[in-house]
C-alpha cells in the first residue's frame, strides 16, 4: 500500500517506484506505450510514424551541435560550413547526418502520408489527427526551406531569392511582405539571420505538435489495414512486446539505408552549385529546390500567371485540411474500394511525375507535362473522392479484424481461440 499521498504504482525498482509515486512517468509509459492495446494487423506501414520520430530526433541532435560551430554572417557562412567539414573533429560527420537527415526524414513522412490516404485514417473519429499531421509536414517544409539557406551557396542563396520573391505576388501587400521576410530590400545578412534563429527554433515547435498528434492518437486510437473498429479484445494486442519488436526492425533497417546514404552517397540527393559561394551577380542556369519540394515546385511552375502558380502551389497543400470533409465515403480502407483505389494509384503516380518534372528546366514536354499531372492532383481531391463517395459499391467488409488475421495464421491467438470452432474465410 502506498502512503497516504502518493500515488499507487507496480514498478519492481525501489528507486523507480519512488519516482513514480510521485511523478507516475513510468505508469504512464507503461499505460501508453506497454499494456496499450492496438489492432492486431499492422503492417510494416505502420513503423513509419515511429521512423519519422527517430528522424526528428537525429535533426535535433545533429543540429544542435552544429549551431555550435556555424556562423551566421553572409561573409562567413559558407567558410563556417567548410571548417565545419574540414576541422570540427567529426563535423563532416554531422553535416552529412544532418543534410541527408532532412531527406530520410521526408521519405519516411510521405510514405506515413500515403499509408494515411490509402487506408483512410483521416475520417471520423480521426480528423483532427490527421490535421495535426498536415500541420506538422508544413512546419517540416518551412524549417527545411530555411535549413536549405544556411552553407550560402550559389542554390541557398538563390533559392531562397525565388521562393520569397513567391509572395510578392500577393496583391496590395506582396512586396511589403518580401522585404519583411527579407528584412531589407534584398536576400541578405538580416535575412541569414532570421532564418538560423528560425530554422533553429522550429524543430521545438515540431516537437510540441508532435505530443499533441501522438495524444490525439492515443485518444481515438489506430486506425488498421481494414478500416474497421476492433470488435473486442479479440481484435487487439498490447502495443509492447509485439509492435515495440516490429517498430525496432524498422529502425534497424531504416539506420542502415540512413548509413549506406551517409557514408556511400552523401551527396547523392544535395546540388553540386551549393559547394560554390553565394554571388547575388551570377545566376544559376536551372534554380531548383531540394528534391522533397520539386512536386510543388512543378505545380508552381505549370500556371503561366504568378498568382495563380502560387494559390495552387499552397493549395495543393491547404487541400488536405478539408479532405476528411471531401471523402464521405463510410468505408475507409480503399481494399474495399474499387473505384477510388485506382484513382489513388493514379494519384501517386501523378505525385512521383511532379517531382521529376519539378527538376527540369521550364521548358517543354516538361511544361505540358506537369500541367496534365497538376489537373489530375487537383481533380481526384475536388471531383473523383466527392464523386465515388456518392456512386461506388464498396466490397463487403471483414466482421472482425481477427477474422482475417487469425484465418492467415498471423498473431496470437485471443484467449479461449484455441478450443473455438474453425473460423471461416472473411
Amino acid at each position: 500500500m502506498a502512503a497516504p499521498g502518493l500515488i499507487q504504482s507496480d514498478v519492481k525498482n525501489p528507486v523507480l517506484r519512488w519516482i513514480d509515486q510521485r511523478l507516475p512517468i513510468f505508469t504512464m509509459l507503461e499505460k501508453e506505450y506497454g499494456s496499450f492495446p492496438t489492432p492486431r494487423n499492422f503492417n510494416y506501414l505502420w513503423t513509419f510514424g515511429a521512423l519519422a520520430m527517430i528522424s526528428l530526433a537525429i535533426m535535433i541532435a545533429s543540429g544542435i551541435f552544429l549551431a555550435m560551430n556555424y556562423t551566421p554572417q553572409v561573409d562567413m557562412a559558407f567558410n563556417s560550413v567548410e571548417r565545419i567539414m574540414r576541422d570540427v573533429n567529426y563535423g563532416w560527420l554531422l553535416r552529412y547526418v544532418h543534410a541527408n537527415g532532412a531527406s530520410m526524414f521526408f521519405i519516411v513522412v510521405y510514405i506515413h502520408i500515403y499509408r494515411n490516404l490509402y487506408y483512410g485514417s483521416y475520417k471520423t473519429p480521426r480528423e483532427l489527427l490527421f490535421i495535426l499531421g498536415v500541420i506538422l509536414f508544413l512546419l517540416m517544409m518551412a524549417t527545411a526551406f530555411m535549413g536549405y539557406v544556411l552553407p550560402w551557396g550559389q542554390m541557398s542563396f538563390w533559392g531562397a531569392t525565388v521562393i520569397t520573391n513567391l509572395f510578392s505576388a500577393i496583391p496590395l501587400v506582396g512586396e511589403s511582405v518580401v522585404t519583411w521576410l527579407w528584412g531589407g530590400f534584398s536576400v541578405d545578412n538580416p535575412t541569414l539571420n532570421r532564418f538560423f534563429s528560425l530554422h533553429y527554433l522550429m524543430p521545438f515547435m515540431i516537437v510540441g505538435v508532435v505530443f499533441l498528434h501522438i495524444a490525439a492518437l492515443h485518444i481515438v486510437g489506430s486506425n488498421n489495414p481494414l478500416g474497421i473498429q476492433p470488435k473486442g479484445p479479440q481484435d487487439t494486442i498490447p502495443f509492447h512486446p509485439y509492435y515495440t519488436m516490429k517498430d525496432g526492425l524498422g529502425v534497424v533497417v531504416y539506420l542502415l539505408v540512413f548509413a549506406i546514404l551517409v557514408f556511400f552517397a552523401p551527396n547523392f540527393l544535395g546540388h553540386t552549385d551549393n559547394y560554390i559561394p553565394a554571388n547575388p551577380l551570377v545566376t544559376p542556369a536551372h534554380i531548383v529546390p531540394e528534391w522533397y519540394f520539386l512536386p510543388f515546385y512543378a505545380i508552381l511552375r505549370a500556371v503561366p500567371n504568378k498568382l495563380g502558380g502560387v494559390i495552387l502551389m499552397f493549395g495543393s497543400i491547404a487541400i488536405l485540411f478539408v479532405l476528411p470533409w471531401l471523402d464521405m465515403s463510410p468505408v475507409r480502407s480503399m481494399r474495399f474500394r474499387p473505384l477510388a483505389r485506382p484513382a489513388f494509384f493514379l494519384w501517386v503516380i501523378s505525385f512521383l511525375v511532379l517531382l521529376y518534372v519539378g527538376g527540369k528546366p521550364p521548358e517543354e514536354p516538361y511544361v505540358t507535362i506537369s500541367r496534365f499531372a497538376t489537373a489530375y492532383y487537383f481533380l481526384y481531391f475536388l471531383v473523383l473522392l466527392p464523386l465515388f463517395s456518392r456512386l461506388e459499391r464498396p466490397l463487403p467488409l471483414p466482421e472482425s479484424i481477427s477474422r482475417p488475421v487469425l484465418h492467415r495464421g498471423g498473431g496470437p491467438l485471443p484467449m479461449g481461440a484455441a478450443t473455438a470452432k474453425p473460423m471461416e474465410k472473411a
